[in-house]
């Protein structure tokens, strides 16, 4: 995931499972990490859950595509965190020739539900 995504490498991401029907990656807050009052950012949540979304969509690839890549995000946010470890879980929707639906839900260490995640990602072919 690293070589593959270098922003989750620098911001601390790692994997918990790697798999066509779900992707599980989690990240420990940190204060560099944070917005005013030690709230974990909203972009560094965001980056989680495309990170997450977009592993799920590049192991559902049909076949003869190359890659992936975000066209529409839908971020809800739900609640704040302010320690711990955040998850993001991403599941497939809808897997179509040329576009990926994904839904990834973010939880807190408690395993509150802080972010709904909805992102279409295009499958992208060779010329």
């Amino acid at each position: 995931m690293h070589q593959a995504m270098p922003l989750a490498e620098t911001l601390g991401m790692r994997s918990v499972a790697s798999g066509k029907e779900l992707v599980h990656l989690e990240l420990d807050w940190r204060p560099e990490l944070c917005t005013s009052g030690g709230l974990l950012h909203g972009g560094t949540i965001m980056a989680l859950a495309d990170s997450a979304g977009g592993t799920c969509a590049f192991l559902n690839l049909p076949d003869g595509a190359v890659g992936t890549s975000t066209i529409e995000s839908k971020t809800n946010f739900l609640g704040a965190v302010k320690s711990g470890t955040v998850a993001a879980k991403a599941t497939p929707l809808r897997v179509g020739g040329s576009v990926i639906v994904v839904e990834t839900d973010v939880t807190d260490a408690a395993g509150n539900l802080v972010a709904k995640v909805i992102q279409s990602q295009i499958v992208l072919r060779s010329r």
